[in-house]
């Protein structure tokens, strides 16, 4: 596959670096001479020094060879207009745009599903965009996930079904310490399946005879009202939220916001419970920032939902005098990774319960991890992750790196022409590569945990969790024949 990403970023080089494991053809466009000259000695890669919004760029590039067009500059008009002017001359050509703005998501939504009710399935899509990925969306959705469960644990959901993978610390003395995998499944009635352990010194996907002990991260995919049960076995519990503290009101903060007060229901309405109408006075939401216009804005956005404060968050004395250290939880969502990282070790340090903390990405994570921030959420990640998942075309409809970039998860449908159709677990089972976690059958509505003589079929919809370094192997196995 042959892709022109549009943005030599921290993401566009964290998407090169994936697309070129996998052997695909990959050509950058930069239009900063000194960090196309960095590119061009760090990337396998052609590296072209100039605007992407320019048609003789994006020939010169090989748009009329590409399969793909990636627009991930810091400019979200730059990566409108890229990705409208190929279009007008490569409508053949699948085109992404990273859009940062919150406003053009939602119009564009709005449009588009307007669009496809009155026209017919020829239309080009609006500003000649495929597909419009919005880090803060993601990123808030990542946030919301957590604080449905307590920010106990990370949690990843996954489309049109009510499983969810969650990444659990195994505490000492637990049920499930010093058991192998297939003893555990003896502790519960709830379906559920380990996919992997992490220890100290390695991360490996489970089987029956991997061993769990305390201080272990595991990953469990059960049903999203099992994670309850799922936390007590690893001698973990849900806390309830009611002191809630918000540092950053930029867009991920706002839409985070939004959801939990009930404002314009942005994300969801699952969240009610935390701030609803009969219950408001016995909770407690403040909203933190620096700058002074968004908290005016804030404060009269959230007027009597919510305590807005302009300050500081590393401020102690501003921490003391508002309590901010008895806090059951603070969300640290700034367009600052880094200080979002050191204010939440610093909040916990000093007494808050739970936190989360928005980073830049999974190198990011792991070092949030082990400072102490309960659940940090890589947005980079979860851009390259939504871009990937487009990019692998029909069969894959869906990707999640987890794991600290260890594994990734993929949803895909089975072709009749797959490797594996015809197949049963058994019959395809790779050690160590992958594991099929839910099976959706063709002719059933439900996702349900398979067991080894379950065949997959045409028109079956399979979610497996691979390593990282056999992804694309798994993907080749599970896709169509070429």
């Amino acid at each position: 596959m042959k892709t022109v990403i549009v943005g030599g970023g921290l993401t566009g080089v964290q998407l090169a670096r994936r697309l070129i494991n996998e052997k695909n053809d990959v050509v950058i466009i930069e239009n900063n001479e000194e960090t196309a000259r960095h590119l061009t000695n760090r990337l396998n890669c052609a590296v072209l020094n100039a605007d992407g919004n320019s048609l003789e760029t994006l020939e010169k590039a090989g748009i009329q060879k590409a399969d793909a067009l990636v627009c991930v500059s810091s400019s979200d008009e730059v990566n409108m207009i890229t990705c409208s002017l190929a279009d007008a001359v490569y409508p053949n050509v699948l085109k992404i745009a990273r859009v940062r703005n919150y406003a053009y998501y939602v119009n564009t939504a709005a449009a588009s599903a307007s669009h496809a009710s009155q026209i017919s399935a020829h239309h080009r899509p609006l500003y000649g965009i495929d597909f419009m990925v919005h880090p803060d969306v993601e990123a808030a959705s990542s946030i919301l996930k957590a604080i449905e469960h307590g920010a106990s644990t990370e949690v990843i959901a996954f489309e049109n079904t009510s499983f969810e993978l969650c990444r659990i610390t195994v505490e000492e003395g637990s049920r499930i310490e010093g058991k192998l995998v297939k003893d555990v499944r003896a502790l519960t009635e709830k379906p559920f399946s380990v996919c992997y352990v992490e220890s100290t010194s390695s991360a490996v996907l489970a089987d029956g005879f991997t061993p769990i002990n305390a201080g272990d991260k595991i990953g469990i995919l059960t049903e999203r009202a099992n994670i309850a049960e799922m936390l007590d076995l690893c001698g973990s519990k849900a806390q309830a939220l009611k002191k809630i503290a918000l540092v950053g009101i930029d867009q991920i903060g706002t839409i985070v916001a939004d959801s939990l007060l009930q404002k314009n229901n942005t994300l969801n309405n699952r969240f009610s419970h935390f701030f609803g109408a009969k219950n408001r006075r016995a909770k407690t939401f403040v909203i933190i920032d620096s700058n002074e216009k968004k908290a005016k804005n804030a404060s009269e956005r959230y007027d009597l939902e919510a305590s807005v404060f302009n300050a500081d968050i590393t401020d102690e004395s501003f921490i003391q005098e508002e309590g901010l250290n008895a806090f059951d939880l603070a969300i640290c969502a700034t367009t600052n990774y880094e200080l979002n990282i050191v204010a939440s070790a610093y909040l916990k340090s000093l007494g808050v319960d739970r936190t989360i903390a928005v980073v830049a990405g999974s190198a990011y994570e792991n070092i949030a991890k082990n400072i102490g921030v309960d659940v940090p959420v890589p947005i980079r990640d979860a851009v390259a992750d939504s871009i990937i998942g487009h990019l692998k075309g029909e069969s894959v409809t869906g990707i999640h790196t987890v794991s600290g970039g260890n594994f990734e998860t993929i949803e895909c449908k089975i072709e009749s022409s797959s490797k594996v159709c015809g197949k049963n677990l058994i019959q395809i089972s790779r050690k160590g590569e992958f594991l099929v976690l839910i099976v959706k059958k063709a002719a059933e509505e439900n996702y349900k945990i398979p067991v080894g003589k379950t065949v997959l079929e045409e028109g079956d919809r399979v979610l497996l969790i691979t390593s990282a370094a056999a992804n694309q192997k798994t993907i080749n196995y599970f896709g169509k024949r070429q």
